[in-house]
This record gives C-alpha cells, structure tokens and sequence, in this order.
C-alpha cells in the first residue's frame, strides 16, 4: 500500500477551530464493522453502545505547556521551540523555529524570565538538542512561561488561547509528559463517566505521553516503510487486571484513542494476557497488522496520510474507514483534535 490510498478531501472550515461550549455535545459516527454501515449519533450515548461487563480504557496522559517563545542572543531574532523529550536533566530535544538560524553554540533567551538555554547538537532529522540554564526548578518556570502546543491546524492570533489551557486536556488527566492530548478523551464529562458506571462498565486508566511521533508527518511512499517513533507508557497491575478479567469473563475492550490502542497492543503477550508494563510503545500498526488487545475504538477523525488515519484503518479496514470519512463530509462533522467522534464496533 502507498500512503496516497490514504488520502480523502476535507473542506478548510469543517477543521474545527474552537471546542464547543460542552464537551460531551460533539457528534459521534458509529461505524460497524460487521455490516459495514455508519449511524449519526451523540456523543452522550456511548454508553447506549456499551454493555455491563466491557471495559472502557483511557490515556490519563497530561499535556503540559511544552511550547516556548524566545529569542536568539545577541540579536534578538524570535525563536519558537517545541519540547519533544528530555534526554538527560535540562536536556531537551526540541522542534525549532526558524531551525537554520539555530546551529551549534546558539544561544537563546525565554520570554521575560531568566531561563536561556544553548544548542548543544542538531540531530540527522532535523531537531535540536539544546541545554537549559538555569537546571533548577526547571519544570516550574517551564510550566510558568510555556503554552499549550496546538497542533498546527489550530489557528490562534497569538499563540494559544486561556481556553486552550483546560479544554486542550481531559478531564481526566493526572500524569504530566504529553506534547499532546489524546484527543478522542476530550469529549468525556464527570457525567458520562459517572453514567459508565452506573451501567456497571468498568474504565481502566493506563498512561502514553503522546509525543512526537504521534503526529510525525509519514515521509515515505511505502506504508510498509513508515515507522511510529517510540512513546513512554505505563501500564499498572491494577488496570492490567481489569482488562484480564472484563477479557476473561467476555466482555469488549474498548480503547479510547489510537495512543491508547497503541500502549495496550504493544503490553499483549503471546497468550492474549494484557501486561503490567513500565516501558515504551515502538509498535506501528498499518492494515494487515492483528489486534490481540481491543474489540472496539473510539476516535477522533484525523489527517490524511497520517499515522494515526493508518491506524484505524488497520482496525476497521481501509474501504469502510474512507467511506466512512466521506459520510462524514457530507453530513458536517467537525474534524481533528477539537472535532467530533468516531466509534467503531
């Protein structure tokens, strides 16, 4: 397969700018993979689609301001840096801005507060390692000055907006390291989690910090040639063991995101066992690949020729999953991160 069968037509004003004025409002497709058709619902009656026993898994990865706005030294030039990953204590690799002006030995200035830092390397692909100055308390002023990084879709006059802060997270985020949100959860509310249980389905919370290679560009032609940078993600004995036993008893595993699809299909052991894992996904599914860990998925709609599009298309077949792009066109559905919703059965 070639990453142009990938691809689909999308209208500029159907990518949704702003979140809605509720979170669990947003549409949701319903797509069955059995029969193969597409039913228009809400979001708020997932759990009509649920049964008692099934467990629903989230990515409680938190996203934390990880988009810094500074200067060159000495002359003043701007300069935009993405934090991807820490590599060691004040070491960062990082996406920059512009990324020609930055070589070796730049030094560079944040905003108004004393933090600067130094390009220390540039890597074969592009990015920049760069060390912090001052080391200490180093996450607080990040979290001090930082934005939220919005994808690039997203447009905002001046950087991210005060909205952004709480609506670019779920609300059931806990575990900080994500450059962005797994945005499939962003559509749950205390209700309908609340409504989850009182239908007796259980949820399940295990971690990924979404990175970069979540929403890496696919660079190649060859869909069998692309590879998903790695991601951290944990898994604990305790959501381990729910998932075994709704796996156990004949209930469906039901993922919330890709990034949460990915963490439970690189934790399953020959014998279909979920693990308890404290390591990094270096999993890349594309179609042909078999899931062992989940029976359904919920999703949000995502890029042409994207990783994330490969994905689902792997899960539900790349006909119905285009078709069911389509549908979607037609009936206005809002796409990308603060879009609507797909759940495939």
């Amino acid at each position: 397969m070639r990453i142009s069968d990938f691809d689909y037509e999308l209208p500029e004003e159907l990518i949704a700018q702003h979140p809605l004025p509720n979170r669990d409002a947003s549409r949701m497709l319903v797509v069955n993979r059995a029969t193969g058709t597409c039913e228009d619902r809400e979001f708020v009656s997932l759990p009509d689609y649920l049964h008692a026993g099934d467990c629903l898994v989230l990515n409680n990865t938190k996203v934390f301001p990880a988009r810094l706005l500074g200067r060159r030294i000495p002359t003043g030039g701007r300069v935009e840096v993405l934090l991807l990953r820490e590599v060691e204590t004040a070491k960062w690799q990082v996406l920059a801005r512009p990324a020609r002006r930055l070589q070796v030995g730049s030094r560079l200035k944040f905003s108004q507060s004393k933090l600067s830092a130094r390009v220390v390397e540039v890597l074969a692909d592009g990015t920049r390692v760069i060390n912090f100055e001052p080391r200490d308390d180093l996450m607080k002023v990040i979290q001090e000055i930082g934005e939220t990084p919005l994808p690039p879709y997203i447009k905002r006059n001046s950087g991210a907006a005060i909205e952004d802060r709480d609506r670019y997270q779920t609300v059931y985020a806990q575990e900080t390291g994500a450059i962005a949100a797994p945005t499939a959860g962003l559509h749950f509310t205390s209700q309908v989690l609340n409504q989850l249980n009182e239908n007796h389905i259980r949820v399940a919370e295990i971690t990924l910090h979404v990175g970069y290679g979540t929403f890496e560009p696919v660079r190649v032609d060859k869909v069998a040639e692309h590879h998903v940078l790695a991601e951290r993600f944990t898994i604990s004995e305790t959501a381990a063991s729910a998932i075994n036993d709704c796996r156990g008893a004949g209930g469906r595993v039901v993922a919330v995101g890709t990034t949460t699809t990915r963490a439970l299909e690189s934790s399953v052991s020959g014998s279909g066992e979920i693990l308890a894992v404290n390591g990094v996904a270096d999993l890349t599914i594309t179609p042909g690949y078999a899931f062992r860990a989940v029976d359904a998925l919920l999703t949000n709609f995502h890029l042409p020729r994207s990783s994330l599009l490969l994905l689902v298309s792997a899960f539900a077949g790349r006909t119905l999953v285009l078709e069911a792009y389509r549908h979607a066109v037609r009936e206005r559905y809002r796409f990308y991160s603060y879009g609507d919703c797909m759940l495939i059965r």
